[in-house]
């Protein structure tokens, strides 16, 4: 992976998230991720938390020397599949984006996943986020089930 425009070149090095990165990882989780998108969840220390809590971890933190240029959360067990892993958080900061990085990040948490005995890996991606759409192509993912998902306001009449 080359480094980003500015930077001296660096080997991207993937590591196990760990307590210490957090910060960074919630600080850019809040700079990219629209959550009005999928407003059955949220980004929060709790949705990272219980992912790095869970039996079989998947996630992982692509550093540039100190700099976080992305990570990825995943687990095992998705809805009432415990042997399906589940690739539920991926973002690679501004600079770093079309580098690679996130292909990095998704096959280490699938590798990671399938060590921990899941069958499937399963994620969602919003229908306007073409980028993340062809990314997981890219790395093997395929269209399944399609869920539209309804909101009725509680403002609206019926």
């Amino acid at each position: 992976m080359s480094a980003p425009a500015g930077h001296q070149r660096s080997p991207i090095v993937l590591e196990p998230m760990a307590p210490t990165h957090l910060v960074d990882v919630l600080a850019l989780g809040r700079e990219l991720y629209d959550t009005t998108v999928k407003p059955y969840t949220s980004w929060s220390l709790s949705a990272v938390a219980g992912h790095m809590d869970a039996d079989a971890s998947a996630c992982w933190v692509a550093l540039d020397g100190e700099r976080l240029a992305g990570f990825v959360l995943g687990s095992m067990g998705f809805d009432q599949r415990a042997d399906w892993g589940n690739l539920e958080w991926i973002a690679s900061a501004p600079d770093y984006q079309g580098q690679g990085v996130a292909s990095h990040l998704v096959q280490a948490c699938c590798a990671t996943l399938t060590a921990a005995g899941a069958t499937a890996v399963v994620t969602d991606v919003a229908a306007r986020n073409t980028a993340s759409a062809a990314l997981m192509r890219r790395n093997g993912f395929k269209e399944s089930v399609t869920v539209t998902l309804f909101v009725r306001d509680v403002e609206s009449p019926l």
